[in-house]
């Protein structure tokens, strides 16, 4: 045992006690980390109509900018990184994926096509996979079981404080670049491309203090020894071969040296995935959206195939244990709706109040401007997502102490209290009534974001947390939001209102409780066995 609560020797001094002081800095540290990451991520929402008008898009190809291109390549890159952050130094892996997005957000404002903002957006993803590994395996080594769901909803808070923020700094930006440069401003650039930059840039500095952050020991929270540790050779050795994993065509190659039946598997689940993808192309007629979607699907398939034989605890852990694998389901078909909706908010209030308003000629309440939108919007998702993201990690971890899957409880609220507020959202007849809805519809909603964290981290082993991470942020990103805005702007698209389009979100939320359900009923027996498991499949404790 490795007693949590003293000081240890690390390479940088002395090691502060597990739940100390240091950690709280830590915790604050990677707030403002993910703040960033989704104000860099979420901007893209209240510029939309600008980038709509001025490079000539429809909402699908919006919805493909703001999930798809970047959900895709965030979840295919978040698996090996994952796996890196199980072995490297997570400070340094995280300092180089902030250091990442940053510049691509950045570069975002040199775009000046649909080709160009899909790229950058891909590059944003690619650096923002490394947040989530690094970040959730950090905070989960400097807490303590007891409070690691809170301490996880501290930092997923950051989520919506950083959307809330991207719309107000989106918006004054926008406003005052284009009110001081009317015909564009240096090097041509009109609001929206001055907006990426003004978020983008400030995350290199970002980066420089995240590097002086101490290492945290694995395992210490949970009162284990440190796994073996893995040579530096090895370490990367490992990572192109987990990169080698998920990026066609090399997964065949990787396939093919782990064996016949290997390949064979791979081989079959391509075939599966390209007649899933050629469907839904012929259905919808959205080759790009599901090509896209496809090469995650197929890439994550080959990563679990792949490491079902190079790691075996770990694949038993993570995708040989239900309760996980519909964790992870559950949860991210939840944020296909929070994404969605997250998403499209500002653009709907724009397009069917503001504007209209303003076209009219007629008098317009202080709350009925484009700036006044994005404040409310901005404002209210910030705040109520930080309340409700906290909220259902303290109530998730007291619900824990009185039952096993008491947290499952506490989570599925995320998706039984906002549906009907969603609804008297997007139905309401004046952008007063639109707001009103919109704060408790945040709240609830946000509640199961530290809930889920914190369960795909308790069902692990600690040298495993990366991996899992990554693989919970499959279920949130290349379903929820390479899926969620998409299917929005598509069906916004068919029936030619955006209405309807967020409306038919609700269509998940039978989807999701049966899968939450199956969780409550599985999770306790997972859990206790966890340690049992992994020694049966080789893992040296």
């Amino acid at each position: 045992m490795v007693p949590k609560d003293v000081e240890v020797t690390s390479d940088k001094g002395k090691m502060p006690p597990v739940g100390g002081p240091y950690a709280w800095y830590v915790l604050g540290l990677m707030v403002l980390v993910y703040v960033m990451n989704f104000i860099d991520r979420q901007i893209l929402s209240i510029l939309a109509e600008d980038i709509k008008r001025d490079l000539g898009l429809t909402d699908a190809q919006l919805g493909f900018l703001y999930g798809t291109a970047f959900a895709v390549f965030y979840a295919l890159f978040g698996i090996p990184i994952g796996r890196l952050a199980d072995n490297w130094i997570r400070t340094r892996l995280l300092a180089l994926g902030l250091t990442l997005w940053s510049g691509m957000t950045a570069m975002s404002g040199l775009a000046g096509n649909f080709t160009q903002l899909s790229l950058a957006r891909i590059g944003v993803g690619v650096g923002e996979a490394a947040a989530g590994p690094s970040a959730y395996s950090m905070i989960s080594d400097w807490f303590p079981k007891a409070r690691r769901a809170t301490a996880l909803s501290i930092y997923a808070a950051g989520l919506y404080l950083g959307g809330g923020v991207s719309l107000l700094i989106g918006a004054v930006v926008v406003k005052g670049w284009n009110n001081a440069y009317p015909g564009g401003g240096p090097l041509g650039l009109v609001g929206w491309q001055a907006a990426f930059m003004a978020v983008g840039i400030p995350g290199l500095l970002l980066a420089l203090w995240v590097a002086t952050l101490i290492e945290p020991q694995r395992g210490r929270a949970d009162g284990l020894p440190p796994p073996i540790p893995m040579a530096g050779k090895a370490i990367f050795r490992n990572f192109l071969a987990d990169m080698a994993s998920v990026i066609p065509p090399f997964t065949l190659i990787n396939m093919a040296l782990l064996g016949r039946r290997a390949l064979f598997g791979n081989i079959a689940a391509l075939a599966l995935v390209a007649g899933i993808v050629a469907g839904l192309v012929a259905i919808t007629g959205e080759v790009l959206q599901f090509l896209a979607v496809g090469t995650g699907l197929y890439a994550v398939i080959s990563w679990a195939q792949s490491i079902r034989f190079r790691d075996k605890p770990t694949y038993e852990l993570i995708w040989g244990t239900p309760a996980f694998v519909l964790t992870i389901i559950g949860f991210g078909s939840i944020s296909f709706v929070g994404y969605s909706v997250g998403f499209w908010a500002a653009p709907y209030a724009l397009r069917h109040f503001v504007e209209p308003a303003l076209a009219s000629g007629q008098p317009v309440p202080w709350y009925g401007t484009r700036e006044a939108a994005a404040f409310i919007l901005g404002g209210g998702g910030a705040l109520g997502g930080f309340v409700g993201t906290i909220l259902g990690g303290v109530l998730g971890d007291y619900a824990k102490q009185r039952h096993p899957s008491g947290r499952i409880i506490v989570g599925s609220l995320a998706t039984i209290i906002p549906a009907p507020l969603i609804w008297m959202q997007y139905t309401a007849g004046d952008i007063g009534s639109f707001f009103l809805w919109f704060f408790p519809t945040t709240v609830f909603g946000s509640m199961y974001v530290g809930v889920a964290a914190a369960t795909t981290q308790d069902l692990v082993m600690p040298r495993m947390r990366g991996a899992a991470t990554a693989t919970f942020f499959i279920g949130t990103t290349l379903f929820g939001l390479g899926l969620g805005p998409w299917f929005t702007g598509f069906v916004s698209a068919v029936s030619g209102d955006l209405a309807t389009g967020v409306l038919a979100l609700l269509l998940m939320a039978p989807f999701t409780l049966g899968c939450l359900w199956f969780v409550y009923r599985q999770l306790p027996a997972a859990e206790a066995t966890r340690v049992d498991r992994a020694r049966a499949a080789g893992e040296v404790i």
